[in-house]
């Protein structure tokens, strides 16, 4: 007679991670990997259109940027932003991004598909699984841009002044140079800078975080490993 008792669920225990040097990065990407897998969970039978989904996101966000310009524009004018924030420098206009934002979704999305395609994820049946981690990078990426906007709005310099420190610490745990990541923090950020200035901030912060997800991030994979595997000594043994 089988027990009619559901399985139980696997939790993450987080006290050993903690005890380790730098233990909240592998418990920050243990959580990732366990929503992963439960939003994986869902969509596993359901089939993915490339190319439908291509155009869908383009499309949408050509409908929210437009969309926004033009009540920027019965509301005060479509604002421009100098560049580095100095009057003396030029100034771009934010009827660019009705161009440059659906062509940035357009290219992006479709770099992920091709990334997704390359490791053979979508040639087997439940291919749709294959998007939850790209969205959850897009959903990462969006989040950011979109702090660094309230703060700036608000001139909170406490976490304006430690971005920098911020960048470094996520690319240890986050390919913040992934395409999806990319166009999320632009999205982010549009309302309060338009579309050009994120662009070019993200593009130089990509640069540092490949640097740092693919040198170091590895680098300190093998210390941590070698700091667990170092037996421990306690007094009389």
């Amino acid at each position: 007679m089988r027990s009619s008792l559901p399985a139980p669920r696997r939790q993450l225990n987080c006290l050993p991670l903690l005890s380790s040097p730098f233990g909240f990065l592998v418990i920050i990407r243990k959580f990732t990997e366990n929503k992963c897998m439960k939003m994986a969970s869902m969509y596993a039978a359901q089939p993915l259109n490339t190319g439908r989904l291509r155009i869908g996101s383009t499309l949408i966000i050509s409908v929210l940027i437009l969309g926004l310009l033009l009540w920027n524009h019965f509301h005060g004018g479509v604002p421009s932003h100098h560049i580095l924030q100095q009057k003396d420098l030029p100034s771009i206009s934010n009827w660019w991004g009705a161009i440059v934002l659906p062509a940035l979704t357009w290219i992006l999305v479709g770099r992920t598909i091709a990334r997704i395609e390359k490791r053979g994820a979508l040639s087997w049946p439940g291919h749709k699984a294959v998007l939850v981690k790209p969205m959850l990078l897009f959903i990462s990426g969006l989040t950011l841009g979109v702090l660094i906007a309230i703060a700036f709005t608000f001139n909170y310099t406490p976490f304006l002044d430690n971005i920098p420190y911020l960048i470094l610490l996520l690319s240890l745990v986050v390919p913040i140079f992934f395409s999806e990541f990319i166009l999320g923090f632009i999205i982010g950020m549009t309302y309060t800078f338009g579309v050009i200035l994120p662009m070019v901030f993200i593009l130089v912060l990509a640069a540092i975080g490949f640097a740092v997800y693919t040198f170091i991030r590895p680098l300190l994979i093998k210390f941590l490993k070698l700091f667990d595997k170092h037996p421990s000594t306690t007094p009389g043994s």
